[in-house]
């Protein structure tokens, strides 16, 4: 007797239409090599501008637990990044997320997920935005030794048309093709990762020099979870390691455009996810050597410096000229992420619009750059308009916005680790291999992953998450996560009434692969 898998191959038509599988998009093949790929997600990581971020309040959370912490992060996001990997052996399409949740679970399911996606990365963009317009202004003040020029990022229209120029600046990079983003990205992830280097080097041996009153010398017991006070506390600082890895799976998006597409895409990301996990790691235990990890002068969680540490580590731990390098790098990994972040999200539009979940007009592919132009410029405009609505209206809600990203990246990573188990069912009995890589580490990663999504979205309740904000007595934070949700919910219906084959399965077919037994 012999197993013969049944599922249907890339290029099976029926009536000229791919049957089951990927359409073809036009996109620029071959466009990037492994060590592109990998630096393509590390760049839209952003690491510096995660660690300079949320290094002060993962101490705030979890005091000196913190880099057990950036590995408990890491756990779930590993254990994920197996099923992209899975999946997109079986289905390189750039749509990812979007098109393996619609083979496995259906349409419905399937674009909510997509939609998730886009949502997530909109706020990201319009956040890395924010942040790379305050790093210029604060770099020019820090250049010119001129606090006045420093000070014009507090001025909203000066803050909102250099937010905007920058926003353009990244559309059209990425709107030239993925040659012009690779040439940008080696310069930038380089410089970011360099100076990083540098700072961790100085700050070892600040610590060992004993520079700082507040330093604390290294424990092994750093590294253990369970040694946080709490459940709350542990879950908020999970939330935010979670964030810090957010991103990764850009490799996957470019898929279609990467050389040996089945496999090229997912090696990057596990080499991304190494690089990212050994950065965290080298610049925690660093940071907390040398200033410790307290609310006191230099100390990480110190309230008036924890949401951007490297503004006030720079010039004691690398001195005056070595510190402005600090505030390039910061300025280089906001702006660089700034523009590969527009992967994802106008490639997943372009797959959503091409399968018809959305209107056709998105799946135009430049004749010349090969890149999905139309949707490209979609995002960009609305991640313009999105901040610029934002900022204009309250900073608590552009804050709290920001607190709700984590209930997005949680709701589409779980859904397409759940959507690998339940499309790979039929081959997790063939050999321990795939029981374990398409079962077992996409079903934990999931878990995981839904856990903190239920659990934070428990404690967006309360008035006192994110910024303080409340409506009706309920928190602001859990109205703009679900109502983010809910509003995909209203797009999706309204196109499946605009294009009801896509929501009957009629244009990506949900076909999860089959065993059959012959004799």
């Amino acid at each position: 007797m012999t197993q013969l898998d049944v599922r249907p191959q890339a290029g099976d038509t029926v009536n000229g239409v791919a049957e089951g599988d990927v359409r073809g998009k036009g996109l620029g093949k071959g466009s990037v090599g492994l060590v592109g790929s990998a630096v393509i997600g590390i760049s839209t990581v952003a690491p510096v501008y995660c660690l300079t971020s949320t290094l002060g309040s993962t101490a705030g959370e979890v005091g000196i637990q913190m880099p057990a912490i950036f590995l408990a992060g890491f756990l779930p996001m590993l254990l994920v990044a197996f099923a992209y990997r899975e999946l997109n052996k079986a289905m390189p399409d750039c749509g990812t997320s979007f098109t393996w949740t619609v083979k496995a679970f259906g349409p419905r399911i399937g674009w909510m997920c997509g939609w998730g996606l886009v949502i997530a990365t909109i706020i990201v963009l319009s956040n890395l935005a924010g942040v790379a317009t305050s790093y210029f202004w604060l770099l020019a003040g820090e250049i010119t030794d001129n606090p006045s020029i420093a000070a014009l990022d507090d001025n909203k229209l000066v803050h909102i048309t250099t937010c905007l120029t920058l926003i353009a600046v990244a559309t059209a990079i990425s709107y030239r093709g993925m040659t012009a983003t690779k040439g940008v990205q080696y310069a930038l992830v380089g410089l970011q990762l360099a100076v990083l280097a540098i700072f961790v080097a100085m700050a070892f041996q600040k610590a060992s020099a004993g520079t700082f009153d507040t330093g604390l010398d290294f424990s092994w017991s750093w590294m253990n979870p369970f040694a946080v006070e709490s459940m709350a506390a542990f879950t908020a600082g999970l939330s935010l390691s979670i964030f810090m890895y957010w991103g990764w799976d850009a490799c996957l998006a470019t898929n279609e455009e990467t050389t040996g597409s089945t496999k090229t895409p997912g090696r990057a990301s596990l080499i991304a996810m190494v690089v990212l996990v050994g950065s965290y790691l080298a610049t925690g235990i660093a940071a907390q050597m040398a200033v410790g990890s307290g609310g006191e002068g230099l100390g990480l969680a110190n309230e008036e410096t924890s949401d951007n540490v490297f503004a006030a580590l720079a010039g004691p731990v690398m001195g005056p000229v070595l510190g402005v390098l600090l505030f390039v790098a910061v300025l280089a990994s906001a702006a660089a992420s700034l523009q590969t972040t527009f992967i994802p999200v106008a490639r997943t539009v372009l797959a959503m619009s091409t399968y018809e979940a959305l209107p056709p007009a998105y799946a135009e592919v430049h004749p010349k750059f090969k890149t999905p132009g139309r949707a490209t410029v979609m995002a960009g405009v609305a991640t313009g308009v999105f901040y610029t609505v934002m900022t204009l209206v309250s900073e608590n809600v552009l804050t709290d916005t920001i607190f709700a990203l984590g209930l997005m990246i949680c709701f589409y990573y779980s859904l397409t680790a759940f959507a690998c188990v339940w499309y790979f069912r039929g081959e997790l009995r063939r050999s321990g291999r795939d029981l374990l890589f398409k079962g077992v580490f996409p079903a934990l990663g999931g878990v995981l992953l839904a856990a903190v999504f239920f659990k934070t979205l428990f404690d967006m309740w309360d008035p006192a998450y994110g910024s303080g904000s409340t409506v009706l007595g309920v928190g602001s934070v859990f109205i703009i996560g679900v109502g983010l949700l809910a509003l995909g919910l209203v797009i999706m219906f309204v196109t499946e009434r605009r294009s009801p084959a896509f929501f009957r399965g009629e244009v990506l077919t949900k076909s999860t692969p089959a065993l059959v037994v012959e004799d």
